[in-house]
């Protein structure tokens, strides 16, 4: 089972060299669709089954999201495969916080945006693919040094 992120990333860009060979990764995330995920570890199993395993990757040349394994956390297969021109207007609603943030996004076939909920290790991957995606950082900016009498 992969937990390190280094190794979960190997493992994806692996799937994605399987799939396709002349595309590379430019960043990879780990998201849980569904609801809190506070809230759905309190329901223990029985919340656990609200809850779907994604690696959402921006490619050169496409927007991959693998459905993960739950067992092995491993890319299990491609879900959807899109265009970045595609994703654009598809995701909104960007909520950076202490643990898990999250974001909701228009997956193809759905009535409603997914929530996608990111833990905070990889809260650098999803600044730089919401980034890619959207145009605008959701970090937050860095605080200013204030002068005057209190500097």
């Amino acid at each position: 089972m992969a937990i390190k992120k280094a190794t979960i990333q190997q493992q994806v860009a692996a799937a994605l060299a399987e799939a396709n060979p002349a595309d590379r990764p430019l960043v990879t995330i780990q998201a849980v669709a569904g609801p809190s995920v506070w809230l759905m570890s309190m329901l223990g199993l029985i919340g656990q089954l609200f809850l779907t395993y994604y690696f959402i990757t921006v490619t050169e040349q496409a927007v991959v999201i693998h459905k993960a394994d739950r067992m092995t956390n491993r890319p299990n297969h491609i879900a959807y495969a899109l265009a970045p021109a595609q994703v654009a207007g598809a995701i909104g609603d960007i909520r950076r916080n202490t643990v898990w943030s999250s974001f909701r996004f228009q997956l193809p076939g759905r009535p409603q945006p997914t929530r996608m909920n990111v833990h905070r290790q990889w809260r650098a991957e999803m600044d730089h693919l919401l980034t890619l995606l959207t145009g605008t950082n959701p970090a937050p900016a860095p605080a200013r040094p204030t002068s005057g009498p209190h500097a």
